[in-house]
């Protein structure tokens, strides 16, 4: 009698471990149906055609951050008393080539009272981060290179920087320089009406001539938050 009781009691002992392996089986299954097919996305790599979202920092040449949707990152630059613009993160197309010159990207500029601009990001910077999110994976960062930085440098005279409202003799060399930029840069001479967009720039030389100011970012760095597949 006393070895088929020890019998009945291990057969109770083993329905019980049965029946919690089956609860936590049940609890996953669960997880994973709310998941919906999120968790399997988040190991496959972004493809061409994929709208992805990221976020991103863009450097100029001395490794300064000029725009970022980094919050942290912004208060910590404003209040250094570095210039500095806060964007909301990005959706872009992976390896989609931009066809018009400029991609408008919503900021926060906190001069003047602080206001919601318009920044313009140059078709071949998009291009670079579209095709720099290929093959990433959720929550992946990178570090993506423009080529087109190089030739964004522009000089402007005394004069040209008084009809922008600004006083040369204020800047210096190291300053930060917002200005409007527009797809049609002759627009006003020629009476058209145009749509302009900031774009910040540092200054990186200054002479009695004027000052040259550059435009271009040379590196930003890109964190893909999420990505839904074509």
């Amino acid at each position: 009698m006393g070895e088929k009781k020890k019998k009945e009691e291990s057969q109770k002992k083993w329905k019980k471990i049965l029946f919690v392996i089956a609860a936590v089986l049940f609890v996953v299954v669960m997880v994973i149906s709310s998941m919906g097919m999120n968790w399997i996305s988040g190991l496959a790599p972004v493809r061409p055609g994929d709208q992805v979202l990221i976020d991103f920092t863009m450097y100029n040449s001395a490794g300064t951050p000029f725009i970022t949707t980094s919050q942290q990152l912004y208060k910590q630059q404003y209040s250094s008393g570095k210039g500095i613009m806060y964007a909301k993160p990005l959706t872009l197309t992976a390896n989609q080539s931009l066809k018009q010159v400029i991609y408008p990207v919503q900021v926060y500029v906190a001069e003047n009272g602080g206001s919601w601009e318009e920044f313009a990001l140059y078709n071949a910077e998009y291009n670079a981060l579209s095709n720099g999110v290929v093959g990433m994976r959720a929550n992946e960062k990178k570090t993506v290179l423009f080529s087109s930085a190089s030739s964004m440098s522009a000089f402007f005279s005394p004069e040209e920087m008084a009809s922008a409202h600004v006083n040369i003799t204020t800047l210096e060399v190291g300053d930060s320089l917002a200005m409007g930029v527009s797809e049609t840069p002759n627009a006003t001479a020629s009476n058209v009406s145009t749509v302009s967009y900031i774009r910040l720039g540092e200054i990186t030389r200054k002479s009695p001539q004027g000052v040259v100011v550059d435009f271009g970012y040379p590196s930003a760095e890109i964190t893909v938050n999420s990505f839904t597949s074509r």
